[in-house]
């Protein structure tokens, strides 16, 4: 498993990576604050995580926890040479709000 912790700009939000040999999850937290939000994903290949589901607790809604987390994604997606394909839905719709990441997604029509 690989474990990597980092914060968002305004260090608030902290992100961690839980990485396994086939399934995964970007789990993010903001410090003092009860709740949770987790991007779960799965390797398809060495060289493509599928985004499966996000997943946000209330008390975190509208304050941009699932945002950095699809962010975090794309930063490692950059960083290691994967892709990122999108299957959850609002993966999808980040990737369409930042057509900036379009290097590291990859669709299939």
């Amino acid at each position: 498993m690989s474990e990597r912790t980092t914060r968002d700009l305004t260090g608030s939000i902290q992100i961690e990576r839980q990485d396994y040999a086939k399934r995964g999850r970007y789990v993010g937290t903001i410090a003092g604050e009860h709740g949770i939000s987790r991007l779960e994903y799965r390797r398809e290949r060495d060289d493509l995580l599928v985004a499966e589901h996000t997943e946000t607790s209330e008390s975190f809604q509208g304050k941009g926890v699932a945002e950095a987390l699809v962010r975090r994604m794309v930063e490692d997606a950059r960083a290691e040479g994967f892709s990122i394909y999108a299957q959850c839905s609002y993966v999808d719709e980040q990737r369409r709000a930042h057509p900036e990441w379009a290097d590291v997604f990859r669709t299939f029509n």
